[in-house]
């Protein structure tokens, strides 16, 4: 059964960065595209950035870009998520999602918040 879970959330100050992971397991099948969601609370599931593992092709947010950086897909189904210059606004569960064989697994989510 294939799992996801998404590590590397924390509390930081305005400005610092953060590294999130996030690794898809319990399948013999390669992750074929990645995305990051984020959840605050009382808000909608947002879409943060998202990788196309084919094509390296990458989408982001206008929130985030030019803060975040989605990583390529390594062999291990590891992907990344960098996250510079946070905003108090940026503090969030942050999701992602694999997905293997045309369907998609979720994580429980990680963290973050920004927070002087």
């Amino acid at each position: 059964q294939v799992q996801v879970v998404e590590s590397g959330g924390g509390l930081v100050q305005p400005g610092e960065s953060l590294r999130l992971s996030c690794a898809a397991s319990g399948s013999t099948l390669r992750v074929s595209n990645m995305a990051w969601y984020r959840q605050a609370p009382g808000n909608r599931r947002e879409f943060v950035a998202a990788i196309v593992g084919s094509t390296g092709a990458l989408s982001y947010a206008d929130s985030v870009k030019g803060r975040f950086t989605i990583s390529s897909i390594a062999a291990n189904n590891t992907g990344y998520l960098t996250m510079n210059n946070l905003k108090p606004e940026d503090t969030a569960v942050y999701l992602c999602v694999a997905e293997l064989d045309y369907r998609n697994y979720w994580g429980q989510g990680t963290q973050v918040t920004v927070s002087s």
